[in-house]
């Protein structure tokens, strides 16, 4: 039989030299969990689920291709689940109501390697169900329950309208997410939120076809999103400060996690930023078709980069090309909006944006909004070495990085990118919802033993 398992891998599997499978003494302890649904003689589990519990710290749950219902709670750290080929192992959600696999403040968990679908919310707008992969680390106290979430070669999508979100971290701190995908979700396709030194990276993602590419909500300190690619969402990225997903603000700055204000003073530009977004290329967010849900659908369509009341953020070297209305976007953002005695003032302040490709945008290319809402001042964000065509203010000279400080956007301008979000999140509202396509088989993890205990599968 052994040689009917490996005729049913083959396909799967790339040939591992014996010089490259793991001899560290520290693996041999870790056992290996093999999950398949087909019938073979060495011992092996049919759902992911069961091959899941059944583990614990150290072990390895490595999946056959194939296709998997049901989903998939992992409440054991240290445990790393691995399909066997990216496009082939597949965890199908059959568009019904739930999550697909949900790792339950459980620290320093892998998922690598395999494709989750059509898990769907209760309904449009519903906080049930929806996340395909979700690190989930704690709950609405805003404490942080997990350390430790790493994913590699993953392909999230949603083929329906009630698909929430492709990839979701929040509570959690200290991991990151490469080569990964995600298309079809009617919030974002990948999102990390409520950590306030998030300690985290995003690496050669792409990101098409949501109504918001990524989004982070209270997302800051040390977090990298670079390398990656976000095309034709309804729009590319918006990092945000916001009540939900406590705590806020989005608080870029490398001390970041020593704030305890939701509405932080930013003294000076002359600041260290270490949430940074670098390299990445931001284009054609224009889709007018895709899912959304209504907070994500409110939001100003036909844009790259949005910062929505950050603090102390930077955005370099990008490639901004081809949104229809905005390139790279700073506001304000009171919530609740029209405001009331209980609307926290988001401001934006110390935000750095240099050396980015900025064009091709209908109503400014680079644009910054501030000093219309609330007691405290959007100033000190700082431009420098953009290639923009069109900007507002027109003339940028008083933002110069090479001050020290920066004031508020003139309140000409400021009114008038107030009117032109408020038209453009309207605009949104009213687009016609289709769903998206499943996407084109994508790049599998070159060798998917590399790291795995010895076991029939992966030698030994």
């Amino acid at each position: 039989m052994r040689s009917s398992l490996l005729a049913l891998l083959a396909t799967a599997l790339l040939a591992t030299p014996a010089s490259a499978r793991p001899t560290a003494p520290a693996a041999r302890h870790c056992a290996t969990r093999f999950v398949t649904q087909a019938s073979v003689a060495i011992p092996h589990f049919t759902t992911i689920q069961a091959a899941v519990a059944a583990s614990r710290s150290c072990d390895w749950v490595l999946v056959a291709p194939g296709v998997y219902h049901g989903k998939v709670v992992i409440r054991h750290g240290g445990i790393h689940l691995r399909g066997l080929n990216r496009n082939a192992v597949i965890l199908d959600g059959r568009h019904k109501v739930g999550n697909g696999i949900v790792v339950a403040k459980a620290s320093n968990v892998w998922i690598e390697n395999l494709t989750v679908r059509n898990f769907d919310r209760k309904s449009r707008n519903s906080e049930i169900g929806g996340n395909q992969i979700w690190w989930n680390g704690g709950d609405e106290s805003g404490k942080i329950g997990a350390h430790g979430w790493w994913g590699n070669y993953l392909t999230t999508y949603d083929t329906g309208l009630r698909g929430g979100y492709g990839l979701f971290t929040s509570n959690s701190v200290t991991g990151g997410w490469d080569h990964v995908y995600a298309s079809g979700f009617n919030d974002a396709g990948i999102y990390i939120g409520a950590c306030r030194d998030c300690k985290a990276y995003v690496r050669h993602a792409l990101v098409e076809r949501n109504a918001l590419g990524y989004s982070g909500a209270n997302s800051g300190g040390h977090l990298v999103i670079e390398h990656s690619t976000f095309r034709n969402n309804a729009i590319g990225m918006a990092p945000a400060s916001l009540p939900d997903d406590p705590p806020p603000p989005q608080l870029g700055t490398c001390d970041a996690a020593q704030n305890s204000s939701p509405t932080p003073t930013i003294s000076s530009t002359s600041i260290q930023r270490c949430t940074i977004i670098r390299h990445d290329v931001v284009s054609s967010n224009n889709l007018r078709t895709a899912p959304a849900d209504s907070e994500v659908g409110s939001l100003p369509w036909g844009a790259g980069i949005l910062l929505v009341g950050d603090y102390g953020d930077l955005v370099a070297a990008n490639t901004v090309m081809g949104n229809r209305n905005l390139g790279i976007a700073g506001f304000e953002n009171p919530v609740p909006f029209p405001p009331t005695p209980e609307t926290i003032y988001f401001q934006l302040s110390g935000n750095r944006i240099s050396g980015n490709t900025v064009g091709g945008s209908g109503f400014a290319d680079l644009a910054l909004e501030g000093g219309l809402f609330g007691p405290k001042q959007s100033v000190n964000n700082c431009v420098s070495d953009n290639a923009a065509q069109k900007t507002r203010p027109t003339d940028l000279s008083a933002w110069s990085c090479s001050l020290d400080t920066t004031p508020n956007s003139d309140p000409a301008t400021s009114n008038a990118m107030l009117g032109e979000l408020i038209t453009l999140q309207d605009q949104n509202l009213h687009h016609t919802q289709q769903p998206q396509p499943a996407p084109k088989p994508l790049a599998t993890m070159p060798d998917p033993c590399k790291g795995a205990p010895a076991s029939p599968i992966c030698g030994g």
